[in-house]
């Protein structure tokens, strides 16, 4: 993709992975991904804020070259993963009078994960302030937006916030800017989901400080450019807020049988009560959908049948990525079905350390469910309506 103008003597010079379906050989990515970098021409000085994956690495400087930039001033390191910073040691090569403006902890991670060498960096503090002559660039610290280092760039002149992978998207388009925003929507929350959730207590601090400066326009590593910042910083807001929805998400699996009947009866008694329910087949869906329905759901209940005395594997994975993610769910509880016996409930409640939830009285079954289990999947019904009833 070639270099695009966002505004006068700014642009994107970054590059499209249009067939990417894989990120750190975990994450899905159903629309691909891109890889943003963007050039700042100032009267004095030039800077480029990011790179890209050295896998791309050519398109970034086909891109400088189409600019016809002969000197690169400062290349601002806005966070160490080598998606955005792999290919810095290339332009270092290219611009060798170049030097890579960083905070103290990304100087080390950098270090560490490229090897490049002390002499290279400039290290500035928070609120700090570099002049590119007629452009002025401000440096926001935003600890734990994803990883410990990431730092925000504002373009003070153009109101440009270059918000690095916070406000993201792996979404990859050839329209520059944001137009369908009901499409963007659902790149941005599922990103969101699989990426930013961990970090809610983080991004609100960050969410306040971002508010306090005059925004025309958020250009993020990821995804595409919005001109109207209200759109991400609202839906982030709610997503981060402690709000929960009328709604029960149900990974489970079923190897004969049982825990899929229990999961059906479980789906529409709670239909029957006014609460929406997503079950997910866990060996046949996008663990990435799982993590988007689990953003907002007031409770999550698992199913699963006993394997070996435990849970089935897909479950403990699923657990696991629950776990880690630590959604503002409020309530978890157990279904599911066993053929002697086993320690299945005990393990799973040990998955979710943590999870600040109420666990809800389990329903495991022996052999196929009979009439007083469906009637123990009633009264679990029963018990989730008064809880959302009193908090939603």
């Amino acid at each position: 993709m070639p270099a695009r103008e966002i505004k006068s003597g700014v642009y994107s010079v970054g590059a499209i992975d249009w067939d990417r379906k894989l990120f750190d050989e975990l994450i899905p990515l159903p629309d691909g991904t891109s890889y943003n970098a963007y050039l700042i021409k100032g009267t004095l000085k030039t800077a480029l804020i990011d790179t890209v994956d050295p896998a791309k690495e050519g398109e970034l400087i086909a891109n400088l070259e189409e600019l016809e930039v002969d000197k690169i001033d400062y290349v601002i390191a806005s966070h160490a993963e080598q998606d955005h910073s792999g290919s810095i040691p290339k332009i270092l090569e290219l611009y060798p009078d170049a030097k890579v403006v960083v905070n103290p902890k990304c100087k080390t991670m950098l270090m560490d994960l490229l090897s490049i060498n002390d002499d290279k960096f400039i290290t500035i503090g928070d609120g700090e302030i570099l002049s590119l002559g007629d452009k002025t660039i401000q440096f926001i610290f935003a600890p734990w937006v994803h990883w410990p280092e990431t730092m925000l760039t504002y373009l003070k002149e153009d109101k440009i916030l270059f918000t690095c992978d916070f406000l993201g998207s792996h979404f990859a388009s050839d329209k520059l800017f944001v137009e369908d925003e009901a499409a963007l929507y659902i790149a941005a929350k599922r990103y969101y989901a699989e990426i930013m959730m961990p970090f809610r207590a983080a991004i609100r601090k960050n969410i306040e400080k971002i508010s306090e400066l005059e925004i025309d326009i958020i250009a993020p590593s990821h995804g595409q450019v919005y001109k109207n910042p209200g759109f991400i910083i609202n839906a982030y807001r709610n997503w981060i807020s402690d709000e929960v929805k009328n709604e029960v998400v149900i990974p489970y699996v079923s190897m004969h049988g049982s825990t899929a009947k229990m999961v059906e009866y479980f789906v529409n008694a709670l239909k029957d009560r006014g609460i929406r329910a997503k079950p997910f087949n866990l060996t046949e869906m996008d663990l990435g959908e799982l993590a988007i329905a689990i953003v907002e759901s007031a409770t999550v209940v698992v199913g699963s049948p006993t394997v070996l005395t435990g849970p089935h594997p897909a479950v403990v994975y699923a657990a696991s990525l629950l776990n880690a993610l630590r959604p503002k769910t409020k309530f978890v509880s157990i279904i599911g079905s066993y053929g002697w016996g086993g320690k299945m409930v005990e393990q799973v409640k040990g998955m979710l350390p943590n999870l600040k939830v109420e666990l809800l009285e389990p329903v495991i079954v022996k052999g196929y469910p009979k009439k007083e289990d469906f009637e123990s999947l009633d009264k679990l019904a029963d018990e989730i309506f008064k809880k959302h009833s009193n908090i939603i």
